[in-house]
């Protein structure tokens, strides 16, 4: 065992892989949130707001290449935020599986996540502890292996 892996047993990491596309209006969060994933084995990608957002996510789906999960910003000021572009990426794909962001603990949609079509909330500010285990329980449960007609055998 590796000093690196050493560490990260003690911190309680949950390593995992897939493509995760990080939706925030903030650079250095946008920065900071994928240096994140790569640390845990994910690979990032990412949109300031929610219309770049769904234009990625319909590219990346059409070229069989899809977003595994999606970390979005539930308020961006200047732009579609999280609960607008969740609906519309819903739309193009029903197995979205999307985890919303937030500061703002107050809001109704982080207290009700699950019926506004989340999977999950991650706090802001959280730490590479934190989101490991959000994204924990989605990293092998890919939106691919739920569409039907897969072959969930020849799913990599």
């Amino acid at each position: 065992m590796s000093a690196i892996d050493s560490f990260e047993d003690e911190l309680g990491l949950i390593l995992g892989e897939g493509r995760v596309l990080v939706v925030d209006d903030e650079e250095p969060i946008r920065r900071l949130v994928g240096e994140m994933l790569m640390r845990l084995g994910y690979a990032a990608d990412f949109a300031a707001e929610g219309s770049e957002a769904i234009a990625k996510y319909r590219s990346a789906l059409e070229e069989g290449e899809e977003f595994d999960i999606v970390i979005m910003d539930l308020t961006i000021p200047r732009g579609m935020g999280g609960r607008e572009a969740l609906g519309h990426l819903l739309d193009i794909d029903e197995y979205t599986c999307a985890i919303v962001s937030s500061g703002y603990l107050d809001d109704p949609v982080i207290a009700d996540y699950a019926n506004h079509g989340f999977a999950d909330v991650v706090a802001k500010p959280y730490d590479i502890v934190e989101l490991s285990h959000v994204l924990s329980p989605y990293a092998y449960i890919t939106p691919k292996l739920l569409r039907p007609g897969t072959d969930r055998r020849s799913v990599s």
